[in-house]
């Protein structure tokens, strides 16, 4: 059991917990929420005793073994399998004493605490671990010095749960997995037979993978029950009917003190007033609900739009040197309104086939073909080494926009999301999302027609990556994911493509289709019910991208009866505001009459714009539905 008792934190003279309270039963699966910089990663350190409360304790009981992912990655000449192996510090040392000992009996003890704890089957433990993680029988007897830094940390997030710890606390570890090794991983927590706390904005493994919810807020600590949606669905009820509590008791204490204000000098109600007086003293305050509102990501749309294919690729090969194509044979193609989520195991070229598309590699064999004046942008994580260190945002736009005056400049970072502090600290000194929000405004400053989107949510809490999530979904543009969030994939992508063996192919299924593929798990589609179901799908979705492709002219057509509905409405807001104007009728009286004919002549036109706009929706409609 972890118990945390009237616990404060202070780090860098900042309170980050102030006599918070919880208790962890044995067993316990726990998720640690909270806005990024509320102090989660604080607490770890607190309960691993590298952090001294200001007041209060954390117990355990004696003996616990707490296990964390080490913060350095293993670049040893070591295979992989035995850095995980050697993590279990009872097994090594038992198995070293064993060899050196004469002792019969000591003999004896030892091997029945090795087979105890399992220890002849830890090799093949400690394979299925690395194997669930991405690595396959023979890259885990290859040295971890081969592998790149994210490998790396695969290994140490493999070698900590090999070890099985009592405690096992876990800080973001989908942040260096893909979404093969975060389907994993969420399986294997959910069977882990001891006590995780797991910080996490991953929705779907707070879903799954735990049973209750710890929510950091306002320096405290409350513990919910149930997955992350449950607690979503109680805390927004619970500040609904705080608020609620709070307008109750406003009106009711403006209601006492009207009452003392008429009677409180009247001689038969001063008793009565007095009465009330005391009864505004004594009532408590309730808190208001915080409304803690997420700065909202804003993608600019394309200016002017482009026909569809915008990319269209024939036979086509991509690779890193001559005559030894990552992906071959491709034959795809991408239209203006696709959302297209990249489906594989790192390392299969997902992002050998993003910069492809971004034109940051060339095409090795066959044809692409690019819609005339279309414009492509990514976002990827590695791009968060580029920002300049020293400089802070409005340095970084003023670079795009260097005759702009600076109060435009200024505007263009607000509507990244910075705030005016933030827009003046230098980029070594923001946080990995104010990093991520920045990168993310640069990337589609240039309003693309297409935004290719590498790993976005790493460094993002929940409340950023459904903000993220808004913002994609009312984008005007085409958008191809690459992501371990299966939240953000099934919110905003409507098209599956799996990248795997040199061939990007498109994934007739869903995601829990895919985990069952990938995971050897129960697959929806044992029933001849289910299969029909899932070919339906298949199918709808083929024919929905036909009806997009046969109804684009309509859809032109739409987009441009909306410009010029918009333009005549501002024209006349331009002549109403001109109409209004006293001056205007001692200046020049006929002109009043020229403005009325001309708004009049207007306002035909724009009833007439509306009412094609909506015979072209409700033609486009219906030829979806079909």
């Amino acid at each position: 059991m972890l118990a945390i008792n009237d616990l404060s934190l202070r780090v860098a003279g900042r309170l980050l917990i102030e006599h918070a309270s919880l208790t962890l039963p044995a067993g316990m699966k726990a998720g640690l929420v909270g806005r990024n910089g509320t102090g989660k990663t604080t607490l770890f350190r607190a309960i691993t005793g590298d952090l001294s409360p200001e007041t209060g304790s954390i117990s355990m009981p004696k003996g616990t073994r707490i296990g964390q992912v080490a913060q350095e990655a293993p670049g040893t000449e070591e295979p992989l399998i035995e850095i995980v192996l050697k993590a279990d510090a009872e097994r090594e040392r038992l198995l070293r004493e064993a060899e050196v000992t004469d002792d019969a009996h000591r003999i004896a003890e030892i091997q029945t605490r090795l087979a105890d704890i399992g220890a002849h089957s830890a090799e093949a433990r400690a394979a299925a671990i690395l194997s669930g993680l991405g690595f396959d029988e023979k890259a885990q007897k290859r040295p971890a010095s081969s592998f790149s830094g994210g490998w790396r940390m695969r290994v140490a997030l493999a070698a900590v749960l090999f070890a099985r710890p009592d405690l096992l606390l876990l800080d973001e570890p989908t942040n260096y997995l893909d979404l093969e090794g975060t389907m994993w991983l969420e399986g294997y927590l959910a069977r882990y037979p001891h006590t995780v706390l797991l910080i996490s904005h991953d929705r779907d493994l707070l879903n799954k993978a735990v049973s209750s919810i710890v929510h950091l807020q306002d320096r405290k600590l409350t513990f919910w029950r149930g997955g992350y949606d449950q607690f979503a669905r109680q805390y927004a009820e619970k500040m609904e009917l705080q608020e609620k509590l709070r307008a109750k008791q406003e009106a009711q204490r403006k209601h006492m003190e009207a009452f003392v204000e008429r009677f409180r000098y009247k001689a038969s109600k001063a008793r009565q007033a007095q009465s009330r007086l005391k009864a505004i003293a004594r009532l408590q305050p309730t808190a208001a609900a915080i409304n803690e509102n997420v700065a909202p990501f804003r993608l600019p749309d394309p200016v002017k739009p482009v026909a569809s294919p915008i990319v269209a690729i024939e036979k086509g090969a991509v690779g890193y040197e001559p005559g030894k194509p990552v992906l071959k044979d491709l034959n795809l193609r991408i239209d203006s309104d696709d959302r297209i989520a990249l489906l594989g195991s790192n390392g299969n070229g997902k992002s050998t086939f993003a910069k492809l598309i971004a034109g940051k590699l060339p095409l090795g064999a066959g044809t692409m073909t690019l819609a005339p004046g279309l414009k492509v942008s990514i976002f990827a994580q590695h791009q968060l080494d580029e920002l300049k260190p020293d400089e802070d945002a409005r340095q970084h736009v003023r670079r795009l926009m260097p005759d702009a005056p600076e109060a435009k400049v200024r505007s263009t970072v607000a509507q990244f999301g910075l705030s005016t502090e933030k827009m003046e600290t230098p980029a070594r000194d923001l946080s990995g999302g104010e990093k991520a929000r920045l990168l993310m405004g640069l990337a589609s400053f240039e309003a693309p027609h297409l935004f290719i989107l590498d790993e976005p949510t790493n460094h993002l809490d929940i409340d950023s990556r459904e903000a993220l999530v808004e913002a994609l979904n009312s984008y005007d543009g085409a958008v191809i994911l690459i992501s371990h969030d299966r939240h953000l994939i099934e919110a905003c992508a409507d098209r599956l493509w799996l990248v795997d063996r040199g061939m990007v192919t498109p994934f007739d299924g869903d995601l829990e289709d895919y985990r069952a593929q990938r995971t050897g798990g129960p697959s929806r589609s044992l029933t001849r019910k289910d299969e029909e179901e899932k070919v339906s799908k298949a199918d709808r979705r083929r024919e929905a991208a036909r009806r997009r492709a046969a109804l684009e002219p309509i859809a032109k057509e739409i987009k441009a009866t909306e410009g010029l509905i918009e333009r005549t409405r501002k024209r006349i807001e331009a002549i109403e505001a001109q109409m209004v104007d006293p001056t205007l009728y001692e200046k020049d009286p006929g002109r009043i009459s020229t403005l009325a004919k001309e708004r009049s002549d207007l306002s035909a036109m724009l009833a007439s714009h509306e009412e094609k706009w909506l015979e072209l929706s409700t033609e486009y409609e219906e030829g979806m539905a079909e």
